[in-house]
């Protein structure tokens, strides 16, 4: 029995670009462009009568443009939205704003002039669609508001939080790191999988959300609480004999560089079982073995619950390795991440 196609809508204003995104999604056999839409309002109509799997939008639409389609697609008919824009281009503050109102990726819109050329492009159209037709999607809903001071003991044993994410990432950290209040005792290093290009604005963006500071790692510094740090692009996150960052060559572990299994590997060498990792949603086995790693050397494991995932394959790849200690929806690993630097402080009151 041949596998069902794909269905997908393709909502810009521009004909010419609906035409050159039908031609490159014709090159896929499992791929169905089943419609177009000029504008945010049509577009809701056929999605109702539709029901495509995918939606792929521009974002500078007249009327309701892009942001506006995929907040009211979220609330009323949550699917996978892939965001094609000239506006997805390094440097941009609406890439954010889209992924914060519900949109899974997004991608550089093809220009006319590349039509005769534009093989890479079609290739990394069509994986990203081939991915997104098979996640989850949730109805979006306000991220934490910032939280105050919230006088957690600084009696905690562990010295370092560290977090790796994938696909879906970006909303996953919002959601975790807009939860913890500005005195976390645990300095917070995230490795986020993200295109060149764009990673100054994630810790931007995650700044202006979190009562936590976001930042690059400097070589030579030691991880301070109150921080989160983030990996140099193309470059490889480690930790020296003192616990200092260690910015390793741009050598990639299993084709990833940054790589959670390379930061968690030498987290687990050198801070052993005083630290606690999570690994969220994203695609792929990246993280898995270095959370073995940990847990093994007697760190706290937490991996995100397949239900909770827009990708359930990093967290996956780590619970069947018995690598997490403790598996958590989306939701409740702030809470529980919170929790576990005051039990201490609890347990001595008592």
């Amino acid at each position: 029995m041949q596998a069902a196609k794909t269905r997908v809508l393709l909502v810009d204003d521009s004909p010419i670009a609906i035409r050159i995104l039908i031609k490159i999604l014709a090159q896929a056999a499992d791929i169905e462009v089943i419609g177009s839409a000029s504008d945010g309002k049509q577009a809701l109509k056929m999605i109702a009568s539709l029901n495509p799997a995918v939606v792929c939008t521009d974002f500078h639409m007249p009327g309701m443009d892009g942001l506006e389609l995929i907040q009211n697609i979220m609330t009323h008919h949550p699917r996978p939205i892939l965001v094609i824009s000239v506006s997805a281009q390094p440097g941009s503050a609406n890439v954010f704003k889209l992924l914060e109102a519900g949109a899974l990726d997004i991608v550089t819109k093809p220009k006319l002039e590349q039509e005769g050329i534009y093989g890479e492009i079609a290739r990394e159209l069509i994986s990203k669609i081939r991915i997104l037709a098979g996640v989850h999607v949730f109805r979006r809903k306000a991220p934490g508001q910032l939280l105050p001071t919230a006088s957690i003991s600084a009696q905690n044993d562990n010295r370092l939080l560290i977090i790796g994410s994938s696909t879906g990432g970006p909303q996953a950290l919002l959601t975790i790191l807009s939860q913890l209040p500005a005195d976390f005792p645990l300095p917070i290093v995230c490795i986020q999988h993200i295109s060149d290009g764009f990673l100054h604005n994630l810790i931007s963006w995650l700044g202006e959300k979190c009562a936590l500071n976001c930042q690059i790692a400097q070589a030579g510094t030691a991880p301070v609480a109150g921080n989160v740090y983030f990996p140099q692009e193309r470059m490889q996150l480690e930790f020296d004999a003192y616990g200092h960052f260690l910015i390793r060559n741009n050598t990639p572990n299993k084709g990833h560089c940054p790589s959670v299994s390379t930061t968690m590997q030498s987290a687990a060498e050198q801070f052993g079982d005083k630290q606690i990792a999570v690994l969220l949603t994203g695609m792929g086995d990246d993280g898995a073995d270095g959370m073995l790693a940990i847990s093994k050397a007697g760190g706290t494991t937490i991996a995100q619950s397949e239900s909770s995932c827009v990708v359930f394959g990093m967290p996956k790849q780590a619970i069947a390795l018995g690598a997490a200690k403790r598996i958590l929806a989306l939701d409740d690993i702030a809470p529980h991440l919170t929790g576990l630097c005051c039990r201490e402080a609890r347990s001595t009151a008592k």
